[in-house]
């Protein structure tokens, strides 16, 4: 198999199988972005306590690229604090952008290398990215 085949299948599975896609309660930090380009909408929600993201839940609509990050940035910030989480997205977006950033302790994310190739989806897979910098960012004025 080779590596885009499994690149795609990984991608393929978070859109099909969403991690932690759902609502939290009302007292979660909640942030709602779109993409108008393409239609992508998420509502990322986060349970933040003592600095550090408790829980991670997203709902929306969009392409599998779109939804699949957002299953994928969710996974990885659980348990993260802020500032460990920030600098994920940060990494991320570098990543996203054809930077040499690695994730070997969240391989499911360089299944969506490829993205760089098409600048146009750049913006669906950092959609749920800028979500949880602008919500951690606006907790923390």
């Amino acid at each position: 198999m080779e590596l885009d085949d499994l690149y795609r299948r990984v991608i393929m599975d978070h859109y099909k199988n969403p991690r932690n896609r759902g609502t939290l309660d009302e007292d979660s930090l909640t942030v709602n972005l779109n993409n108008p380009t393409c239609g992508d909408r998420i509502t990322l929600q986060l349970q933040v306590e003592d600095g550090i993201v408790k829980q991670a839940k997203f709902t929306g609509e969009g392409c599998s690229i779109s939804m699949s990050s957002a299953s994928m940035m969710t996974e990885a910030v659980k348990g993260k604090t802020t500032e460990e989480a920030l600098a994920l997205a940060e990494r991320f977006s570098s990543f996203i952008k054809g930077g040499q950033e690695e994730f070997e302790e969240l391989e499911d994310i360089e299944a969506l290398s490829g993205v760089s190739k098409f600048p146009a989806r750049i913006k669906c897979a950092t959609l749920s990215w800028n979500a949880l910098r602008k919500g951690i960012e606006h907790q923390n004025q």
